[in-house]
C-alpha cells in the first residue's frame, strides 16, 4: 500500500515527465507539418515544371503561311450545312443509331447532367473523377443544393425535334464562313475557352452550352452567352471548390488557386440556374464502353491515356440531348504538323505530339465511324468530308 510520502514522490515524478511528453507530441506534430509542406511544395514544383515544358514544347505556326481556303470549298461547306438544316428533323434518330452501333455499351436513358437524386444512382459512385464521383458524395450534394435546375431550359425541352452542333476548336474552321449556319442550330455546344469574339464569321456567336473544366473556362466575361448553360466537367477535388465558388459568386481562395495547372476564371457571369454538372457516366460511357479504354487505376501523377477529350465527350453528350447531331471544327491531322491546331491562335498541329492524356488516334477512328455511318454530320470536313468532291452535293 502506498504511503502518503510515496504518493507525493510518484506525483512529482509523473509531473516532471509531462513536459517531456508534451515536447515529444509537439515535435511529432511539427515533423508532420514539415512533411506536409514539403509534399505540397513538390506537387506545386512538378506542376510548374509541367507547365514550363508545355509552354516551351508547343510549336507555333507562321500565320502568314497558313494554307489558302479555296472559295469553292467554302461554298460547298456552306451549302452542305444549309441542306442539313433545311431537311426534316428526325426525332430520336441519333439515339437509335448509337444504340444500333454500340448495343448495350450505349445507354439511351442516361441523364446528361447530375440531378438532386444522384445518391440513388450507385453507378455514379463506382469510380473517382472524371469517370465517377466516388469519395465526393458530400461535396456533390452540397453543390447540388445550390443548383435549382438540372435539365435543358423549358423552351428547348418543348421542341419536338432538336438539332445539336458541337463546335470544336480546330483550325479547319478558318475561312469556311460557317458562322451563320452554325447559329441556326437549336443547341450550340462550345468547348473550353474557344472564343467567338472576333471569329463569328467562321464559328458563329450563339452559345447554348459552354462545356469545360475549370482551367478551360474563358477568362473573358464577353465569351459567355447571356442565356447559355455552363456545363462543368469535374476532374479533381479542387474542382468542386471552384465550381461552388462560381455558383455562389465568391472569390476563390488564394490557396485553392495553387492547385490548378493554369489560371482559372474568377467569375462566371451566369445565374445559378444556368449551371450544370456533367454526369460522369457520360465520360465513363465514352471512355470505357464506347472507346474501350482500360479501367482507371490509381496513379501518383496524372492519368493513364484513357481520358477522352472534352470534344469527343461533348459529341456523346449531344447524342443524349438532341435528335440529330452535327459537328464542326474537329480533326487532328498529325501527318501535317505545320497546319494550324486552332482557329484562334498560332499553335501548330505538332503541339499535339506532346500531350499524354488523350488517345487522339482512337478518337478519330470513332468519329469517322459515326460520320461514315451517317449517325452525325461533319460540317467542316476535318474528320470525314462528305462535301469535298464536286459531285457530293
Amino acid at each position: 500500500m502506498l504511503s502518503e510520502d510515496n504518493a507525493v514522490h510518484l506525483k512529482k515524478e509523473f509531473s516532471s515527465s509531462l513536459p517531456c511528453s508534451k515536447s515529444v507530441v509537439h515535435e511529432d506534430e511539427k515533423a508532420k507539418w514539415v512533411l506536409k509542406r514539403h509534399v505540397v511544395l513538390v506537387v506545386i514544383g512538378l506542376c510548374f515544371i509541367y507547365m514550363v515544358k508545355i509552354s516551351f514544347s508547343s510549336e507555333e505556326c507562321d500565320m502568314a503561311r497558313i494554307h489558302y481556303v479555296n472559295p469553292e470549298h467554302a461554298k460547298r461547306a456552306q451549302k452542305y450545312a444549309e441542306q442539313i438544316l433545311q431537311a426534316p428533323c428526325r426525332p430520336s434518330f441519333t439515339k437509335k443509331e448509337m444504340s444500333r452501333l454500340f448495343l448495350d455499351k450505349y445507354n439511351m436513358n442516361a441523364s446528361p447532367f447530375i440531378r438532386k437524386d444522384v445518391n440513388t444512382q450507385q453507378d455514379v459512385f463506382k469510380y473517382e473523377p472524371p469517370f465517377g464521383f466516388n469519395k465526393f458524395s458530400e461535396k456533390l450534394q452540397e453543390l447540388l443544393e445550390r443548383l435549382p435546375e438540372y435539365d435543358l431550359p423549358e423552351d428547348l425541352q418543348s421542341k419536338p425535334c432538336r438539332r445539336c452542333i458541337v463546335i470544336g476548336s480546330g483550325g479547319v474552321l478558318r475561312g469556311l464562313e460557317l458562322g451563320y449556319a452554325l447559329n441556326q442550330f437549336d443547341i450550340v455546344i462550345r468547348l473550353n475557352n474557344a472564343p467567338v469574339q472576333g471569329y463569328a464569321d467562321d464559328v458563329g456567336n450563339k452559345t447554348t452550352i459552354r462545356m469545360t473544366y475549370p482551367e478551360g473556362a474563358p477568362l473573358s466575361q464577353h465569351e459567355y452567352y447571356p442565356n447559355g448553360l455552363f456545363v462543368a466537367v469535374l476532374f479533381k477535388s479542387v474542382d468542386f471548390g471552384w465550381i461552388q465558388a462560381m455558383v455562389k459568386n465568391e472569390t476563390l481562395p488564394l490557396w485553392m488557386r495553387l492547385f490548378f495547372w493554369k489560371q482559372v476564371a474568377e467569375k462566371i457571369p451566369v445565374m445559378p440556374k444556368q449551371f450544370r454538372i456533367l454526369n460522369p457516366i457520360i465520360i465513363k460511357e465514352t471512355a470505357l464502353d464506347i472507346l474501350e479504354y482500360p479501367e482507371p487505376r490509381p496513379k501518383f501523377w496524372g492519368w493513364d491515356k484513357n481520358v477522352p477529350t472534352i470534344g469527343v465527350t461533348a459529341v456523346v453528350l449531344a447524342t443524349h440531348l438532341c435528335d440529330e447531331v452535327s459537328l464542326a471544327g474537329f480533326g487532328y491531322n498529325l501527318n501535317q504538323p505545320n497546319t494550324p491546331l486552332h482557329y484562334y491562335d498560332n499553335l501548330c498541329m505538332a503541339a499535339m505530339n506532346g500531350q499524354t492524356m488523350h488517345n487522339v488516334t482512337t478518337e478519330t477512328k470513332f468519329l469517322q465511324k459515326l460520320i461514315k455511318q451517317g449517325v452525325v454530320r461533319d460540317l467542316s470536313g476535318g474528320i470525314h468530308c462528305d462535301f469535298c468532291s464536286k459531285t457530293s452535293l
